[in-house]
């Protein structure tokens, strides 16, 4: 990467491997019609293997730079511009998590492949050893990308073998409304019980598997004996 590198850079590069057809089929396959959670969205063409070479090669672009590949319409755009702050958190974490989260909460981090290309590595790292009420203020929100921004964060502490957050995280949203939520979180569940403990898993399943979303407790079993899954699934 050269000193003088800028967002469009990083756009040029991206068109140069945008494909109309794989384009369409994005925009089918991230539901961007009206009243789908992708409503408006708009895609190039690129993969994400593509989409992360380019990034490879730009991987320290300043801030202001990936502010504006974040802030722009093209979802490999935003792609971009977050797999950059995983990159600028390892320099920054401080400050990554900080422009992360503006551009989360400027509703610019807002597909289900977005937040979970980033919420771990940006904010997991960061919030790993601080205090984390500020997920507990993100699951509550109204917006179905900052509550899943909460979830897949915690995938970073699962990864270090702690599952207290997942598991609190978890019995907070069993109500929530959206599936784009319940495979978040059974998600998250199974990989409690895959990384850290399958016992914890069981507790949890113990006391709420009556109650859980069916998808969320579908994935949550995954991974568990053929007849321990049945067992659970029965409850609902």
């Amino acid at each position: 990467m050269d000193a003088e590198d800028t967002a469009q850079d990083v756009r040029a590069a991206l068109a140069e491997v945008a494909d109309p057809a794989r384009a369409a089929h994005s925009a089918r396959f991230f539901k961007t019609g009206p009243g789908q959670y992708g409503e408006g969205d708009v895609f190039l063409g690129a993969t994400v293997p593509q989409v992360r070479a380019v990034v490879k090669r730009f991987r320290r672009l300043g801030f202001a730079e990936i502010d504006a590949l974040l802030d722009d319409p093209e979802h490999e755009h935003r792609l971009a511009g977050v797999l950059l702050l995983a990159e600028a958190s390892r320099r920054d974490p401080a400050r990554a998590a900080e422009r992360y989260l503006a551009a989360v909460r400027r509703g610019r981090v807002n597909n289900w492949d977005l937040v979970d290309a980033s919420a771990e590595h940006v904010l997991g790292g960061w919030l790993a050893d601080r205090d984390r009420s500020l997920l507990d203020e993100l699951a509550a929100s109204p917006s179905l990308w900052e509550r899943r921004v909460a979830v897949l964060t915690t995938f970073h502490f699962i990864k270090r073998g702690d599952a207290s957050t997942t598991l609190a995280l978890a019995e907070r949203l069993l109500g929530d409304r959206d599936d784009l939520m319940h495979k978040a979180v059974g998600w998250m569940l199974r990989e409690v019980g895959k990384r850290v403990s399958r016992d914890q898993l069981r507790r949890f399943l113990d006391a709420h598997a009556a109650r859980m979303p069916r998808t969320m407790l579908s994935y949550a079993t995954e991974h568990l004996p053929a007849g321990e899954r049945a067992a659970y699934r029965a409850l609902r």
